[in-house]
């Protein structure tokens, strides 16, 4: 009998406790209902859209070439014997950069020399014996076969001659290769052989290479998508130059198509950008970081602060009727200090929230007050 008493009124707590708490919940919920329904709209600032003109900044490391990249490289064979000049030098068009030891090449002259003698006096014979035949001929002496056969020899001296003139040359071009002259004026740059090294043409590395560097070309990639909206973006470019010590290169440059085609594998393209170099201050081989300046016009300008970024996407709260807010989709094409340049989503007179961004949502009521975009530029 105990127990099954003490069994109610356990049973009789639990029903009291559950009809209070639900009694408690009820009365919380209808005070949080009536309480958003009381409060006042929202104060917020919005600005009114214009198109104007914009300038924005884009960033790309690049790589310095000179305008003229020579790889010096032996057209002979042979041990190397001198070296005129040193790594870093700057040298003149036909100024001596290495000789390779000729002495194998002067005995070839001197070889070809004695074969062009030879077949010099061979022809001479076949000329004399032609000669000699003619009047024969003529006076009806010696058939006209014999003459024949020695215009035949006579043409195959001849011959001989030009081959052994050729073979002469062949020998001076080499015995001239041996000298080897720079073909540009340039700075030299790294000489891996040193004097004894036997040197090919068919060596990987060159014996130094030489660039040209009165101007120079930093080539740079940018995505396809971002090479199209430069070309059709409207307005002018501005192409600066940023050092590895991170100063502002004085001289302004130009861009150049380095490619006319997307690189399959990257998805992206190539372009150079010229500039002057009269101080030879850039260095081939060195890095840099380009900055293109766009300066456009009939463009809408937003904060930065005025945007909602959502898994990669970007909204903006626009004032719609009712004094309601309108959360919208938006494209960027760039960005001008502390704005956006838009390229979708919103068009001249539409109105967005530039403050409480994160305290809007759909459908929300607000207070709007009209604020100018010149007063948040400045």
């Amino acid at each position: 009998m105990k127990k099954s008493l003490i069994i109610k009124l356990r049973i009789g707590y639990f029903l009291f406790t559950a009809s209070m708490a639900a009694m408690v919940s009820a009365c919380g919920s209808g005070d949080g209902q009536s309480a958003m329904m009381e409060m006042p709209p929202q104060e917020t600032d919005f600005v009114s859209l214009n198109e104007g003109t914009a300038s924005f900044i884009e960033s790309y490391p690049g790589k310095i070439e000179g305008s003229v990249n020579v790889d010096i490289k032996a057209q002979v064979s042979g041990y190397l014997e001198t070296i005129y000049v040193k790594e870093g030098d700057y040298v003149q068009k036909g100024q001596n950069l290495f000789r390779i030891k000729g002495d194998v090449f002067n005995e070839q002259i001197k070889n070809s020399e004695a074969s062009l003698k030879s077949a010099l006096a061979s022809q001479t014979t076949a000329r004399i014996e032609m000669n000699k035949l003619k009047p024969l001929v003529d006076g009806k002496v010696i058939s006209e076969i014999q003459l024949q056969e020695a215009q035949a020899k006579y043409d195959m001296a001849t011959a001989q001659v030009a081959q052994a003139k050729a073979a002469l040359g062949s020998s001076t071009l080499n015995a001239n290769f041996a000298l080897i002259k720079a073909p540009v004026s340039g700075y030299i740059g790294r000489i891996p052989n040193r004097i004894g090294n036997l040197v090919t043409p068919t060596d990987a590395m060159p014996l130094t290479t030489l660039a040209e560097i009165d101007q120079v070309f930093v080539y740079f990639s940018l995505s396809e998508a971002d090479y199209l909206a430069r070309k059709t973006a409207s307005g002018n470019e501005i192409i600066s130059l940023i050092t590895a010590d991170g100063n502002m290169y004085p001289y302004k440059g130009k861009l150049e198509a380095a490619s006319g085609n997307v690189d399959q594998n990257t998805g992206s393209m190539t372009l150079k950008a010229v500039f002057p170099n009269p101080e030879k201050n850039l260095r081939n081989g060195g890095f840099a970081r380009i900055e293109i300046t766009k300066n456009l016009n009939n463009v809408i300008a937003i904060p930065k602060g005025s945007i909602k970024d959502i898994q990669d996407k970007y909204f903006v709260f626009k004032l719609a009727d009712s004094n309601k807010v309108s959360m919208s989709e938006i494209g960027i094409s760039g960005s001008s200090g502390n704005f956006f340049i838009m390229k979708s989503g919103l068009k001249p007179g539409d109105k967005i929230a530039i403050n409480r961004i994160d305290g809007l949502v759909e459908g929300m009521l607000v207070a709007p007050k009209i604020v100018s975009l010149d007063s948040i530029r400045n």
